[in-house]
């Protein structure tokens, strides 16, 4: 059973930056794609990133051009640079993992955006 480690979260200001941190158990190359989903109080689980064990990706539309997903093949984790962070990017973020038909979930971190 995969088990995926979230970190990096915390409170910033608008405009600000953070790095989130998505240490897998395995080799992140034996799932199919990884992603980052977020949810916010009241609303749906919604996807944010997501990278194919081939390198290809893919982002909500609105967070195009400020956040960006990679990976660490020697550490098995996945990151998710946030960039220019608006409060309405305030949410618990969660890891994803998905090989065949399974989908693993990280426990979350929550990412505040506040002044």
């Amino acid at each position: 059973q995969v088990q995926l480690v979230e970190s990096g979260g915390g409170l910033v200001q608008p405009g600000g930056s953070l790095r989130l941190s998505c240490a897998a158990s395995r080799n992140i190359f034996s799932f199919y794609v990884m992603g980052w989903y977020r949810q916010a109080p009241g609303k749906q689980r919604e996807a944010v990133a997501a990278i194919t064990n081939g390198g290809r990706t893919n982002y909500a539309d609105s967070v195009k051009g400020r956040f960006t997903i990679s990976r660490d093949k020697d550490n098995n984790t996945v990151y998710l640079q946030m960039n220019s962070l608006k409060p309405e990017d305030t949410a618990v973020y969660y890891c994803n993992a998905k090989v065949g038909g399974t989908s693993t979930w990280g426990q979350g971190t929550q990412v505040t955006v506040s002044s």
